[in-house]
């Protein structure tokens, strides 16, 4: 069996690859402009394009049985240095790999959406019924690209997840994300620099959401999930960082990041799927990695600051 991964070099991308190659005997193209890098091992099942997804005409989608479609502008600050690109490459590059893969037979479709689309909510459960209320375009664009993929549902199976911010370890890091970012402070700097503090933010492992994949790829899993099994304050993420890593935290009162809502995820648990890993184990995690000198804190890790330095998006 044929897997496509778009975006397999990114940052939940390139271990989703590593897994579909050590786990399972499929084959697996990836497709992604490695903007970051290439941090993917080569193995004999494994083909990579450096290409880009709006240019996924020149593919032979016919032959894979599915596709995880991960390709995108990931986060609201990167998608706004340039939003008209953004919606290209979110939006209509996702419409026409979905069109070309319904056409050419492929069996299922798999995308990560975000648990952001929901807006700022008050409701202690954020469940899969309420009403999408996107506040940017990065999540404007994700609600659009999940209306599209759902229309092709009697087409073959589409799975679309909300996943919560991601935490843990890849060899393709991303430091720009709340724990990740905040461990990363603590090791370098002694000092974690908490804006605001009160947000809340749900979280889920990097390995979970690659089981949940797989999970998802063994079930033919279809419909909509959210995906995410802690909700923690970024003032309690914090907290825990210091408990890993003595660190001062510095609380400041100016809020940047104002967004806060909770997820809930008893539809994706009424499924079967438990997740293993939590963020105090995404925390060990990172900081065993830097003491074992695998990870550093480099500036491809940034996306926003990488982007503008080399004029990508």
């Amino acid at each position: 069996m044929a897997i496509l991964v778009t975006g397999g070099c990114g940052y939940v991308g390139t271990r989703l690859t590593e897994a579909l190659l050590a786990r399972t005997d499929h084959a697996v193209t990836v497709v992604d402009l490695a903007w970051f890098g290439n941090y993917l091992h080569p193995h004999p099942r494994l083909t990579v394009h450096v290409a880009d997804v709006r240019a996924i005409d020149q593919l032979d989608l016919s032959g894979f049985d599915t596709i995880f479609h991960l390709a995108g502008i990931a986060n609201d600050p990167a998608v706004e240095l340039n939003p008209y690109g953004s919606w290209e490459v979110n939006v209509l590059a996702t419409m026409r790999v979905i069109d070309r893969a319904a056409r050419q037979g492929v069996r299922q479709f798999v995308f990560p959406s975000s648990g952001a689309v929901y807006g700022v909510r008050s409701e202690p459960r954020i469940t899969e019924d309420l009403d999408l209320m996107p506040i940017s375009d990065y999540n404007k664009t994700k609600m659009v690209a999940e209306r599209v993929i759902a229309s092709y549902s009697d087409q073959m199976t589409t799975t679309i997840f909300r996943p919560a911010t991601v935490c843990g370890y890849s060899p393709r890091m991303r430091l720009d994300l709340a724990v990740n970012g905040l461990t990363m402070q603590a090791l370098t700097r002694g000092k974690i620099t908490v804006f605001g503090g009160g947000q809340v933010r749900p979280n889920i492992h990097i390995d979970d959401l690659v089981d949940l994949y797989l999970f998802a790829l063994e079930r033919r899993l279809a419909g909509i999930y959210n995906a995410a099994f802690e909700n923690l304050t970024v003032l309690e993420i914090a907290k825990l960082v210091a408990e890993e890593i003595p660190a001062e935290i510095d609380i400041q009162s100016a809020m940047i990041d104002p967004r806060s809502y909770r997820l809930c995820s008893d539809r994706l648990c009424a499924t079967g799927f438990t997740p293993k890993k939590n963020v105090q184990v995404a925390i060990r995690e990172l900081t065993r990695a830097y003491r074992d000198g695998h990870l550093t804190d480099k500036p491809n890790w940034h996306t926003v600051g990488w982007m503008k330095e080399h004029n990508l998006g």
